[in-house]
């Protein structure tokens, strides 16, 4: 499989080493939003910038190349995208994270915020923590965790960044130096706390799953998740 790299940073460099050693080819790696022709690849892997990322998306659905996203800063465009997938037959995926376990534990966030609907002593919180050099706050993943829970607990009407009332779940964003990524589900009552966490240890399995992403979405027709990837939910 011939795959583009729009994005070639730290993430871009580790998706080519996990594509190398599953027998791929990268035929184009760029961090500009020109200059390459994106036909010559089977499908684009974009983990650009929030201003790169719409035009990048276009490109690749414009020409009938497969593209899977996990850029984020960039939603506000996210059904402008899906209006030109389906206007142009495209295939397309966005993940605010493709780790596979990060994807199991969305599951498991939204099976527990079913659980904990109807129990109101219980306050909730998320925590996410990452490296200092991630320039959005708080992150895809953490929101992702929020809008499961808000469709799963009608206590919940949004989010809001460091603040928390009785409508809004709050999230705590920290940075700290050469952290992959934490994310923690708290719910705290009087007498206790039930807690689930997910931590990544590097960032292999967010390579894995984007090329596992990758490798799905050739010759299919249409706008996906990861839960259409790993036939989950």
């Amino acid at each position: 499989m011939k795959i583009a790299l729009l994005g070639y940073g730290k993430m871009g460099k580790a998706i080519e080493t996990i594509a190398l050693q599953r027998g791929h080819t990268i035929v184009i790696k760029t961090s500009k939003t020109d200059n390459y022709t994106i036909t010559d690849a089977d499908v684009a892997i974009d983990f650009s910038i929030p201003s790169a990322a719409f035009g990048n998306i276009s490109n690749c659905i414009n020409n009938q190349v497969p593209v899977i996203s996990g850029t984020t800063g960039w939603l506000d465009q996210y059904n402008d995208v899906v209006s030109l997938c389906k206007k142009q037959k495209g295939a397309f995926i966005y993940a605010s994270n493709f780790s596979l376990g990060v994807n199991i534990f969305f599951e498991l966030n939204e099976t527990l915020a079913k659980m904990m609907s109807k129990l109101t002593d219980y306050k909730l919180d998320i925590e996410e923590i990452h490296h200092t050099q991630k320039l959005d706050a708080p992150s895809g993943t953490a929101i992702t965790l929020a809008e499961g829970i808000i469709k799963n607990n009608d206590a919940y009407k949004g989010w809001e960044l460091d603040k928390a009332n009785n409508n809004n779940i709050p999230i705590v964003a920290k940075r700290i130096p050469e952290v992959p990524g934490t994310h923690t589900i708290s719910y705290t009552s009087p007498i206790d706390t039930i807690k689930i966490e997910h931590e990544a240890h590097n960032r292999q399995g967010f390579a894995l799953g984007a090329v596992i992403a990758a490798e799905w979405i050739v010759d299919k027709t249409g706008v996906f998740t990861m839960k259409d990837v790993l036939n989950i939910g």
